[in-house]
This record gives structure tokens, sequence and C-alpha cells, in this order.
């Protein structure tokens, strides 16, 4: 029997061995799939959209977002899960929210009830709730417009494990079809919470006490902005300027519609009083001018000794981002961005760079001039515009004849992707991206380049181009040509080899 003991604990630890073994190979192979991201957010395996529910609370920063775990498509939808301590560096954690028979659980917000208004929690351990909308399919298929409902839940242990409210919806349909997202936040003014709902073609806030019972205060928007398809994933916050002058901004996704076609996010400037919401103009303004910056919101209890409005957006275009070539997963984060209020000639505008946790994962920087060929496929690429220089020509390539070129002449910033690698996914991906900036004038250039993406920002932010590519190797080679032809690099750790 001893002997028999023996042998048996003998398995168990080479079990034990080989499923470690397993585990890890599996791990590396992750890190280094085709196209996989090395230092922006992916599912570990299946399908993911919106970012959702982000919410910082106890050290951090949580990501919720829309992901279907059984196919690299869309399908029907639960809430993703990963927290981070940085926004760089992120850990995955069990679905938090699955479809039930309400429906399927589909984008939303998430708060810190700090003042237990709900009653879900206590003062001293406040419940972090989430508010979302319920998509019925059965009802969509039989007809019906009252499909989308708002409904509730709440985590008492730091968002690992989730109680629906018995009495959802909290927020019936009235009798529309588009009737979804909504984005929640305490309002001081009105000392009530505020939700901001994305409402076919406009939005509707509406207001509660006990984030249970709402009812309807005002609308905003059919008759100003972007309106090429329905609105979506709406965010509405205060800003301070430079001088501490304050704004409100609200962000309005819109698909089809962006400025290169697709999908994208047009934001507006104006004052909120607690119930309506009036814009500074009648100017169309975008978040991002490129092609893949889609369904940004920010992270909700920031601390106030942080101070900063925190971003981030799902890195695709519904053009074809359910035909992309990758194979275990689909979908990435951009990198988590600081929103920043600018005033202009022309009225308030955003500013978006690059949180500066970033910076730890970044290597010493190296100078060249005119060209390079760089050992590290992930880079950031930094470049200035002197006083009488108003054009350059920037190409990042590999040695497959696979390239990528930013332009800048006549007033127009051109991003060429027709020569990126593969591109036969889709007709609508080899494009040339054109931007007006006959507005600005063009001072500095930053790039950050992973495996299969390209984010620049242009003035520290002034206009963001955010760019998907799919090089069969990655772009190593980089050429500039301008008058001035100097450009640092700084090469980026691999979050998922550290």
């Amino acid at each position: 029997m001893k002997i028999l003991s023996i042998l048996f604990l003998v398995v168990i630890f080479l079990s034990a061995c080989q499923t470690n073994k397993e585990s890890v190979s599996a791990i590396d192979h992750s890190a280094h799939e085709p196209f996989r991201s090395q230092y922006h957010f992916t599912p570990a395996t299946g399908w993911m959209n919106d970012p959702n529910g982000m919410v910082y609370y106890d050290g951090e920063y949580h990501l919720f977002y829309q992901y279907y775990p059984d196919s690299t498509v869309w399908g029907p939808m639960h809430w993703g899960h990963a927290v981070s301590t940085d926004m760089i560096h992120w850990e995955h954690l069990p679905i938090a929210l699955y479809p039930d028979s309400l429906g399927y659980i589909f984008s939303g917000s998430a708060v810190v009830d700090w003042k237990n208004t709900s009653d879900f929690g206590m003062v001293d351990k406040p419940a972090m709730v989430a508010i979302f909308t319920y998509h019925d399919p059965e009802s969509d298929r039989a007809g019906r417009v009252d499909f989308q409902t708002q409904g509730i839940a709440y985590s008492l242990d730091k968002g690992r494990t989730w109680i629906k409210y018995k009495n959802n919806p909290v927020l019936p349909n009235p009798g529309i079809r588009d009737f979804r997202d909504p984005k929640v936040s305490w309002n001081d003014i009105s000392n009530q919470w505020i939700m901001t709902l994305a409402v076919k073609d406009h939005i509707e806030f509406y207001a509660s006490a006990d984030l249970k019972q709402w009812h309807k205060l005002s609308e905003f928007g059919q008759s100003i902005g972007a309106h090429g398809g329905v609105w979506e994933c709406p965010d509405l916050f205060s800003l301070s300027d430079e001088q501490g002058k304050k704004r409100w901004i609200l962000f309005v996704s819109i698909n089809p519609g962006g400025p290169q076609r697709g999908s994208a996010t047009q934001y507006f400037v104006g004052d909120f009083d607690g119930q309506n919401f009036i814009s500074q103009d009648t100017v169309t303004r975008w978040i991002d001018y490129g092609a893949d910056n889609y369904a940004g919101v920010t992270w909700s209890d920031i601390p106030a000794s942080d101070g900063r409005r925190l971003f981030m957006g799902w890195m695709s275009n519904w053009q074809y981002a359910t035909v992309v070539p990758t194979q275990l997963w689909r979908s990435a984060m951009t990198l988590p961005r600081e929103v920043m209020l600018h005033k202009k000639h022309q009225g308030y505008e955003l500013k978006f760079r690059v949180v500066k946790e970033i910076e730890d994962v970044q290597q010493e920087p190296r100078r060249y001039t005119g060209s390079a060929v760089v050992d590290n496929p992930l880079f950031r690429l930094d470049f200035n515009l002197e006083e009488a220089e108003n054009e350059f020509s920037l190409t990042l390539s590999n040695d497959q004849q696979e390239k990528v070129v930013l332009n800048a002449k006549d007033g127009v910033l051109t991003f060429d992707r027709t020569a990126s690698g593969i591109t036969e996914f889709s007709a609508d991906f080899p494009q040339v991206h054109k931007v007006d900036m006959r507005q600005i004038t063009i001072r500095k250039i930053s790039i950050y380049a992973d495996l299969a993406s390209l984010e620049i920002f242009i003035n520290d932010g002034e206009h963001v181009l955010t760019e998907l590519v799919f090089p069969n190797k990655p772009y190593q080679r980089i050429k500039l040509e301008k008058l001035n032809s100097q450009f640092t690099v700084y090469g980026i750790d691999s979050s998922l080899n550290e």
C-alpha cells in the first residue's frame, strides 16, 4: 500500500509538471502569434469590441469589454474583464457578466457607489455598480423595436463576482430600436446620477437618485454633428483647460460616417447644467482622424490626486473588424490616453497623449539621420519639423517591400497603407487616408508602432491617427525625408514577454 501511495504521488507530480509545461508553452505561443499586439491589450482568445465599464478602484484600473468567448467573430455578448495597476500590463480575469433570459450584455459603464445610494453596499464598503444594455435577440428577430433595455449589476469584491439586480431592467424601452450604451456618472451640480444614452440619431440624458429609478431630462444632437450612421457609446464629463476654465465634453461614436468612412468617434465641447447639454458651436470634431479608433470612453472614479481624464478605444473598424487576419483572437485596444482641453481661437478642442506610464517600458533613445534599420519592431518614433518646413515623407517598411507612408504636403496629411502587407481581406482596408491640416502647423510627430498597429500623434495629440496594419514581417526600416531628417527611436519592451 505504501508503494502504491508513492507511485500515485509520483504520477501526480509528473502530471503537474506536464500541465505546467503545457501552460508555459501556451503563453509563449500567445505572445508570438502573428499580429498579436505586444503592448496593447488583446483578449487571450475570442472576439472583442467596445471597452466597457472602465472604472478605477482601490489601486486597479478595470477594463471590461464586449466579448464573445466562443468565436473570433461577433456573437452573444458578454463582458470580458481585465485589471491593471498601470494601464500597460494587464491581468485577465474571468468573464464578469453573461447573457441571461433578458438578453445579451451590450455596452455600458461602471461606477463606484461611494455614497451607497443604491443600498447595494455600505458606506465603508461601497459597491461597484455596472450599468449596461440588455439586447433581447428573440424580440429583435420577431420584429419588435423595444428589444434593448438598461440593466444593472453590482459587485462587493472589487469586480471579481457580480450580482444582477433582481428588478432588471431599470430603464425599459419606450419603443425605439436603438436605445443603448449607458454611460453613468455622479453629477455634483444636481446631486444625482446622470445617464448619457445613445438613442438612434441623438443623445438622451436621464437622472436617478439610486441607480434603480430613472427619469428623462433632455435630448441633444438631432440637428448637430455627424449623422452618417447610428449614434453609439456616448460619454459625458467635465474638463478644465490650462487656465482652470471648466467645460463639458460629450463623446459620441458613429457607425458609419467617420472621417475615413466606417466607424469613428466625434466629440462636442460645451456646457451641462445638470439637465441640458449645449454645444459651443456646430463644428464636427473627431477624437481620431485615422480609421481604427472606435467606441472609446473614459475611466470613472480616477482619484482627484491623479487629476487626469483617461481614455481607451477599440482599435478596429466595423468595415472589416470581423475579417482581419488574426486567428485565435480578434481586436486590440488603443493605448490608454490622457484627454486634455485646449483653447484655440475658434473655440475649445481636445488633445490626446499616451499616458506617462508608457515610459516605464520605453528603452533608451537612439538618434538617427535620414534612415535606419531598428532591431526592435516595437518602438516609439519622434521627429520635429523646423519653422521653415511644411512637408515631409516618412516610410516604414520591411525587407519584403511592404510599407506604409505618412506624408504631409500642401496642408494635407496622408497615410497610405495600400502596400502595407496583408490587405486582401477587405476592399475597405488598403486605402489612402487624408486629413486636412490647414488649421494647424505641424511641429512634432510621435508614432507608437506595435506588430499590427500604428498610433500617430501630431503636436502632442492635437490630432491623432490610429491605423491597423498587417505586414508579413514587422516594419523595422525607417526612412525620413525632409529638410532636417533627424529622428529619435525608443524601443518598447513587450508586456507579454515579461
